[in-house]
């Protein structure tokens, strides 16, 4: 069987896999928190695809499978590498305060990755403001910033720029997005200062001055593990496969062992998330060869072309959808459009075009990006009010989409 005669109806599992993933948390919450009954859809939805290219295009599926090794390896030494670092402390929780705290964030995300950078830094930033009656939007703007858009400068910073990476796209490429990063973060850190200073003027001064009579200074535990993180970071510049993935398995097993219990038990560490991720992106990464096959030999007659044009579909399905697959999607629908070739079979207009979509719009919900539902959580156990599912696409449609709309006129 040829690839142009291979069915549209194949990318059923791959849509079913990923409305699962958006639509299964608010409809069937208490089942959907059960990772087994994840794994069983995932083996249900991905059984076809894998007797049908066990058949068709077994390298397919070899290829397929070291991909999501690596994936998954590296996600993995992040995720117990970072579940390793404690920061601690109460600071004033003055605008400028916060605002550094989400600078220091949005760094972090491209270096240690936005999970690894929302499990850091949430916990001290709500500790800080605890004494504060109006925290909502700081948490809504460490989402914005910590948790997505701070992750685009490197492969390590948000899983669709690693996928990128393994599919070719050179270590160094993301650093060429620096401008509309610049501009994101610079935007949303003055919007936030002002908006918090607002607030801030309106608190209670009895709190205000129980949060100063607080203070503790900042302190890590676990920051040894700083050293197995620099490894992982290097590793991923400079190894390939099979030696990248067995230096970060080293690493992270290293970090596990040699990190105090204590820490990990400060930081909620459990292995839940992880095995989440694992189950979920098998059946992601199975379903999706299809798809991929498919938007290759046909994706021209979607008729997106131009970069803008990217951004916003790329960027808008990742609202909903993990932005991982979809940034693959997009970049399998670009490459089947046979543009010039300056990386990865297509343009660099294109390919930045559906990184800053998929990597900033996973911003505009809670599901659109794994760590936004891993604040939310923290930040409600912590006592804070957080909007609901729509309520907080009012905020992020509300600050977020002058700001595409601002990206899309300078750089696309």
């Amino acid at each position: 069987m040829t690839g142009a005669a291979l069915p549209v109806a194949w990318v059923l599992p791959f849509t079913g896999m990923l409305l699962a993933i958006a639509i299964c948390p608010l409809v069937v919450p208490h089942w959907w928190e059960h990772n087994r009954n994840k794994f069983l859809l995932s083996c249900a939805l991905g059984a076809p695809v894998l007797v049908l290219y066990l058949g068709r295009h077994p390298g397919a599926l070899v290829a397929t499978a070291e991909e999501y090794v690596s994936f998954l390896i590296l996600l993995a030494s992040l995720y117990v590498i970072t579940g390793g670092m404690l920061l601690r402390g109460d600071l004033e929780a003055t605008p400028l305060t916060n605002t550094a705290f989400l600078a220091t964030g949005a760094i972090l995300a491209s270096v240690i990755g936005t999970t690894g950078a929302s499990m850091v830094l949430i916990r001290p930033l709500l500790q800080t403001n605890r004494e504060r009656k109006r925290v909502r939007h700081t948490v809504i703007f460490f989402i914005f910033l910590v948790s997505n858009i701070g992750g685009l400068l490197t492969p390590l910073g948000d899983p669709p720029l690693f996928l990128g990476y393994l599919r070719g796209v050179p270590f160094t490429w993301t650093f060429r997005l620096w401008p509309p990063w610049v501009i994101a973060v610079g935007a949303l850190l003055l919007t936030y200062f002002i908006w918090d200073s607002i607030h801030y003027a309106r608190e209670p001064l009895a709190a205000l001055k129980r949060d100063r009579s607080e203070i503790e200074p900042l302190r890590v535990l676990g920051g040894l593990n700083a050293l197995p993180l620099a490894g992982v970071v290097l590793s991923v510049a400079f190894l390939h496969a099979p030696w990248r993935e067995v230096a970060m398995v080293a690493l992270a097993a290293l970090s596990l062992w040699r990190t105090p219990r204590q820490v990990h038990r400060a930081n909620g560490f459990t292995s839940y998330p992880i095995v989440e991720v694992a189950v979920l992106f098998f059946g992601i990464f199975l379903t999706m060869i299809p798809a991929l096959e498919l938007l290759r030999l046909r994706g021209g007659e979607l008729g997106v072309r131009e970069p803008w044009q990217f951004f916003w579909v790329s960027g808008m399905l990742s609202s909903f959808l993990d932005n991982a697959p979809t940034y693959l999607t997009f970049l399998a629908l670009a490459q089947g459009l046979r543009l010039t070739d300056e990386v990865v079979g297509v343009t660099h207009a294109v390919l930045a075009a559906i990184s800053v979509g998929c990597v900033f719009m996973g911003a505009n919900s809670y599901i659109g990006n794994a760590p936004n539902f891993m604040v939310k959580s923290v930040a409600e156990e912590a006592k804070v009010r957080m909007p609901s599912f729509f309520g907080y696409m009012v905020y992020s449609l509300g600050v977020l989409g002058p700001l595409y709309l601002v990206l899309t006129f300078l750089f696309l």
